[in-house]
């Protein structure tokens, strides 16, 4: 059985939470580290939490919230956030490799202009092409950074908290929390691309396609 695109994104979410324990845990041991050197770092590497819990973590974390929740997050927009709500009125009229003309016909020879229609009438789209490689490519990877900002908000929260409270040099876990808002503006702004490429994607592989106008 084909691997579900989360499936296949997992190992790297993994990576990128496990590579975010290891910067928390070397944070957490560095007045000492200041103190006795790297060597008391080395000599404690065993306390770190297994990488393997990774696993455990990023399933809680993509539980903790839903779908509209992260697009939320990712969109920096608290109603009508998904980029499906300004797929024709906005995101068509930017993308050259969209034939508006004929992206039309397969609307029913109108765009909607209600940002919930908009959504349900591309979600339609997207049904009869979502087995397409440029729209499969363009979803995994939308769906990777959209989890991905998500626990790099989450870290900020959590361990940017942690570390103003606990680490007793304040440049240093300031330093690591402009790092972690880095990490979370660049996988935000990266997961939101994707997303609109996604949903532009959707509408161009559909306006190049024969296939029958999408049903109103």
């Amino acid at each position: 059985m084909a691997k579900s695109i989360k499936d296949q994104n997992r190992w790297q979410l993994w990576f990128a939470i496990a590579a975010n324990v290891v910067a928390f845990y070397v944070l957490m041991q560095w007045d000492e580290m200041t103190a006795s050197g790297i060597k008391a770092l080395i000599s404690r590497a065993g306390n770190i939490l297994p990488v393997g819990l990774a696993i455990v973590v990023t399933t809680v974390v993509n539980g903790l919230l839903s779908p509209e929740a992260k697009a939320r997050i990712v969109f920096l927009r608290w109603t009508l956030a998904l980029p499906g709500h300004r797929a024709f009125s906005e995101l068509a009229l930017k993308d050259s490799r969209i034939d508006l003309t004929r992206l039309k016909k397969a609307c029913g020879n109108k765009f909607p202009n209600d940002p919930a229609e908009q959504n349900s009438t591309w979600y339609r789209l997207y049904k009869s092409v979502e087995k397409k490689p440029s729209v499969e490519h363009v979803q995994r990877d939308f769906l990777l950074m959209r989890d991905y900002a998500t626990f790099a908000a989450l870290c900020i929260f959590v361990f940017g908290v942690a570390a103003l409270v606990e680490v007793e040099s304040r440049q240093v876990s300031l330093l690591y929390v402009v790092g972690l808002l880095i990490q979370f503006f660049l996988a935000r702004q990266a997961a939101a691309n994707y997303g609109n490429r996604f949903v532009t994607t959707v509408m161009a592989e559909k306006a190049s396609s024969p296939s029958r106008p999408a049903a109103n």
